[in-house]
Order: C-alpha cells, then structure tokens, then sequence
C-alpha cells in the first residue's frame, strides 16, 4: 500500500483569517519506509498528515490510498478507514481522561472491534517497550507530558495501521527516550511495511528516517509546476 497527494490544496480559516496551508501539493510515501516530514512551524507538516489521514477533506485534488481516493468517500467510510487502517500520533497524545495506560490501549482495541483479551499482553508489550512497564495502572493525569506521548504511540502502534501518522513524536522526550520512540516507530514500519511519515524538527528523527521531504521544497515544487 503506497500514500500519494496530486495537486492537493487546502485552506484554512474562514474571512479575513483565511489561509492556504497547501497549494497544488504533489508527493509520494512508500510503504515499509519511515519518512521524516521537515520544514518550520507553519509549513504545512500538520495539515499534510491531516489530509493523509483522512482528518481534513482538501479543497481540491487526490489523496491516494492503496489507490482509493479518500477525497472521494462518504464520512462513514472515512471513519471506518480512520478507524480500522490509520494510526495516529498528535502532539497533545489524545489521550482519554481517567484511564490508565494499559485501559488506553485496550479502549481502542475495543473501539476498531478487537478483543481486549487478545491484544492484551501486545499493549503490555508495547508499553514496555517504550519505557512505560512501570506506569501501567497509573492514569493519564498522574503522568508527564512525554510518559502520555510515549502511551499514544504504543497506542498507535498496537493494531498495526497500514498507515502510520505521527506528529512531533520526540518533542517532549529526552535524547536517550527520543531514540528509542524513533527506532520503535522505524523497526515497526519496516516489520509490518506500513506506511510512515513523521512530521518533525528533531535530527534524532532524521537520522533514522529511510527518506527526509522537506516541505519547504515540496511548496516550492507546487508552485513552480502551477
């Protein structure tokens, strides 16, 4: 299954506040490869991974999913591809008030219709792997802002997505956790061949990646093929 975006424009806001985030964007991610989304603050990362996860309709254009066009599907089929082939990870982690770290991952097993009992000791797994062993049973609001992102990402991970979308994943870790969060998301993207892009201004995240697409060139490219 491959991602691509042809001549995908979206806008923002609405009046005097509106703006283009994309404009006539064109790009291509392959599966089984970590991509390492770069550009600075207000170029377009965010909203890229948006559009890709089906979270935004463009204004205009394809957006390509193992050949569907998500631009084209009806809500409910958004949701169920949302639901059942893409993982997220945001900045904020989205995690649900009151329940701890393992009931984070069961809830959204539970949610795409899985067996809490059968993923269960996959979540424990995953938790540990990303440091989290000890933090199990402890809710999200007994927890630092970088122990809730490394729980989204285990939670992203468990139901293995065929797309995998990830926001600034080492933002709030520190260089030794940060390596460990980029070489998880990268062993796991290679594992299972999903698709990978990570928005991100951290080198650690670049080093890793198997392609780096600065977005920067990516609008240049747009604008010039306009």
């Amino acid at each position: 299954m491959s991602l691509e975006l042809r001549d995908v424009t979206v806008t923002l806001g609405r009046g005097e506040s509106r703006t283009t985030a994309l404009r006539d964007l064109t790009a291509a991610f392959a599966p089984a490869a970590l991509t390492a989304l770069v550009g600075p603050s207000g170029s377009g990362k965010s909203t890229l991974l948006a559009v890709a996860g089906a979270l935004l309709r463009p204004d205009s254009g394809q957006v390509l999913l193992g050949g569907s066009d998500l631009a084209r599907l009806t809500s409910a089929e958004r949701a169920r591809l949302r639901r059942d082939r893409v993982g997220y990870v945001f900045q904020s982690g989205n995690l649900i008030s009151g329940l701890t770290a393992l009931e984070q991952m069961l809830a959204a097993a539970s949610v795409a219709g899985r067996s809490r009992r059968a993923v269960r000791a996959r979540a424990e797994e995953l938790l540990a792997e990303v440091g989290l062993a000890h933090r199990l049973r402890h809710r999200a609001d007994e927890l630092s802002g970088g122990e809730r992102q490394r729980i989204a990402i285990a939670r992203a991970l468990l139901l293995e997505p065929e797309l995998l979308l990830v926001d600034e994943p080492t933002a709030a870790v520190d260089r030794e956790r940060a390596a460990g969060i980029v070489a998880l998301l990268a062993e796991t993207t290679h594992r299972y061949g999903c698709v990978t892009v990570v928005a991100t201004h951290d080198p650690v995240v670049e080093e890793a990646a198997d392609r780096i697409v600065d977005m920067a060139a990516l609008r240049a490219g747009s604008r010039s093929a306009a």
